[in-house]
């Protein structure tokens, strides 16, 4: 009895419709641009741009350059202003300004808060002045600044002080009281007293409370100090950024008026992320100290 012939297997290698090899050709090409939208920088810059879009529809809709000038023409009136000088003027004399009156208002809540973690009456004073001037908005003492120092650059520095000191002095105590206990006593055994045990023990430790407090009280200085120009140009007839707004709201040159708050805008933002980013990133994130 003879066996039945099997016929011969044919072996067909298939390749699967979801292997690596078949799935990365037709992918290839649209990788870089996949990658690209991932970067949060192209992702930021698409919706700005989707916002300038639709303030131009908005404002050619609206019909009226006197009440909202377009995108377009906002973009000329900086774009002038920028060549004429005139608005970096403006923004100079701002920053000067700014610069003084926010190195004295660190300065003084660095002191005063070091003060406030080495004595008891020390802090009971900062606890009480905050309580109590913390609340009030900078921009009510500018017309008691000006009775006090004159139409002067005096006058602007007062608020700016005022605007930065309390923020950041309960910024900065609310870390010195964080550091931990190990940290004071290492402190206390290597005979650190007084300022030398804050400034090598108490500072470092309580770096990011201090890095907010600073970026809060910029914030706090700049807008106070915008406002503050818009009431002091009208007194004195001169000022800074907020003077150049205020001017040109009188004379109905509402896309320059948009011009100067985008410069106050874009000044915020480049403060923000080229400095106190650069900062956090050098110190705070790169020695692993995020709370």
């Amino acid at each position: 009895m003879s066996r039945p012939v099997t016929p011969p297997v044919r072996a067909e290698f298939v390749l699967p419709p979801s292997s690596p090899s078949a799935a990365r050709a037709p992918a290839g090409a649209s990788l870089p641009a996949r990658r690209v939208l991932e970067l949060p920088a192209v992702r930021k810059v698409a919706l700005l741009a989707v916002l300038a879009a639709l303030w131009e529809a908005v404002a050619r809709w609206q019909g009226n350059d006197l009440l909202l000038p377009g995108f377009l023409q906002t973009a000329t009136a900086f774009a002038q202003g920028i060549a004429s000088g005139e608005l970096l003027q403006r923004v100079a004399a701002s920053l000067a300004v700014l610069a003084q009156g926010y190195a004295v208002g660190v300065a003084a809540a660095l002191l005063l808060t070091a003060i406030a973690v080495l004595t008891r009456p020390g802090r009971e004073l900062l606890e009480t002045c905050t309580a109590m001037f913390n609340p009030l908005p900078a921009i009510a003492l500018l017309p008691l600044a000006m009775l006090w120092l004159g139409l002067g650059n005096a006058s602007l520095v007062f608020v700016i002080v005022h605007a930065v000191l309390w923020p950041l002095a309960l910024s900065t105590y609310s870390g010195f009281r964080a550091v931990p206990e190990t940290l004071r006593m290492a402190g206390r055994n290597y005979g650190l007293t007084g300022l030398g045990f804050v400034a090598s023990i108490l500072l470092p430790a309580a770096l990011p409370a201090i890095l907010s407090g600073l970026k809060i009280a910029w914030a706090f200085a700049w807008r106070t100090l915008i406002a503050a120009e818009l009431v002091f140009g009208a007194a004195s007839g001169k000022g800074g950024l907020g003077w150049y707004i205020f001017q040109n709201r009188n004379e109905l040159y509402t896309d320059k008026v948009f011009a100067g708050l985008a410069a106050v805008i874009l000044i915020g933002f480049a403060v923000d992320h080229a400095i106190f980013a650069t900062l956090e990133k050098a110190t705070v994130r790169r020695w692993n100290m995020q709370h």
